[in-house]
């Protein structure tokens, strides 16, 4: 038996002039006596946080905490590795520890963004039978925010699914306000995004505990705007020089008298119009962003503005009942319109259907419940945030409230 010089280390080794690795990939290298050989661990990482002493990441951070552990591993198979040729009583060499590495069942790492891709896969596949087209771009999205991350933070297009941490999550969301300029409730949807593939990992046996444990994910109640009678009066009424703002215009009022979002009345087509239980005309849609179906009763001012565009020429030729541009054209002439109608709210496109939710309905008595058959909500909780702005619908029930008090206060003997 040998007794040759054995030794291991940990060490980034050059990348190539064509390389397109953004950081270079760890290696270990094990001498033998004069014979030495080199295997990737197919980890990379930043130099800069690299201890070449220690041959460890620097650093108390989760992600170098997570490597050193991983090197840790492979260091000890290794040893083990060399024990095992020495107990076998056989020469320890270069080429019999790497058989016996090579003979050690390899575990393949799970990456971050191969997991995302394969559920965004199998969720494209169920659109239509148990997804709705909008999850998916939803999900689509923040598979692309994550790999955007991947690459501000660390400069790699994935990640293995074990370097995942806390601190992941907390700089994820600092990234997606700062970077992304995303609201506080928008970033804790990509974030629950995210949360979902980490479940299916957990779930699967990949992870052995959860990396986010602690994370909290709360959203904040958001004040609905929606414009008052006074206000659609000033809107329907106004003329306006030029012909792109009325079309504007009309849109925006069909989506009060309708509570369709911008998605479903740019797709919204004559055959998706039929006679309801009453006799009039309906509209039977099904809901883009949740698939739920949504039956609307038509009022006469929808029904105008539908029979104004029936001829015109971008609705035939795209085979829709309405001339929707593009959601950020809309919203630009939106806040034109709102400044040549005196209106100071931040109007957009949903403001529209807020608009259709209290003041058109709720405001008029129309029962919760109907409102949000109509919106196409999946549950009445969703529909009650609308119910939460109306002041005016509270000052006209206590209104109610107080003739009736006061009349029985005259009718009683002793007054």
């Amino acid at each position: 038996m040998s007794n040759n010089r054995f030794n291991l280390l940990f060490y980034f080794r050059k990348a190539r002039a064509n390389s397109n690795s953004a950081l270079p990939f760890i290696y270990m290298r094990i001498s033998v006596g004069c014979e030495r050989t080199e295997v990737s661990t197919q980890r990379q990482w930043d130099p800069n946080r690299w201890n070449t002493a220690a041959g460890r990441a620097s650093g108390t951070k989760e992600d170098a905490k997570s490597l050193n552990i991983y090197l840790d591993t492979l260091q000890v198979r290794v040893y083990e590795a060399q024990r095992q040729i020495i107990a076998d009583n056989k020469e320890v060499t270069v080429n019999a520890l790497k058989e016996r590495l090579d003979g050690a069942p390899k575990e393949k790492a799970r990456m971050l963004i191969e997991v995302f891709d394969n559920h965004n896969s199998q969720m494209a596949q169920l659109v239509g039978k148990d997804c709705a087209e909008g999850t998916l771009e939803r999900y689509t999205v923040a598979r692309n925010h994550t790999v955007a991350f991947l690459q501000w933070k660390w400069k790699v297009s994935d990640i293995d699914i074990l370097d995942l941490s806390y601190e992941f999550a907390t700089d994820f969301e600092f990234w997606l306000k700062t970077v992304r300029n995303c609201g506080h409730n928008t970033s804790m949807k990509y974030i629950g995004n995210l949360k979902k593939i980490v479940n299916i990992c957990l779930k699967n046996g990949w992870l052995p505990k959860d990396p986010f444990l602690g994370y909290k994910m709360a959203k904040r109640e958001v004040i609905r705007e929606a414009l008052s009678q006074e206000e659609i009066d000033v809107l329907t009424n106004k003329d306006f020089a030029v012909n792109r703002l009325t079309v504007i215009r009309d849109l925006f009022l069909f989506s009060c008298y309708t509570g369709l979002a911008y998605v479903d009345i740019k797709k919204l087509k004559r055959t998706e119009i039929a006679t309801g239980v009453d006799g009039g005309k309906w509209i039977f849609t099904k809901r883009t962003k949740t698939d739920v179906p949504s039956r609307i009763p038509l009022l006469s001012a929808a029904l105008s503005i539908l029979e104004k565009y029936e001829n015109n020429p971008v609705c035939i030729n795209r085979d829709v009942l309405l001339p929707v541009p593009s959601n950020q054209k809309m919203n630009s002439y939106l806040k034109e319109i709102a400044d040549l109608c005196g209106i100071t709210k931040n109007m957009t496109v949903h403001t529209a259907r807020h608009t259709f939710a209290t003041t058109i309905t709720l405001t008029n008595g129309v029962p919760i419940e109907t409102v949000s058959k109509m919106l196409g909500h999946r549950n009445l909780k969703t529909t009650q945030h609308y119910a939460k702005i109306l002041d005016k619908k509270v000052s006209d029930d206590m209104m109610v409230l107080r003739k009736k008090l006061d009349s029985r206060k005259d009718a009683s003997p002793c007054s």
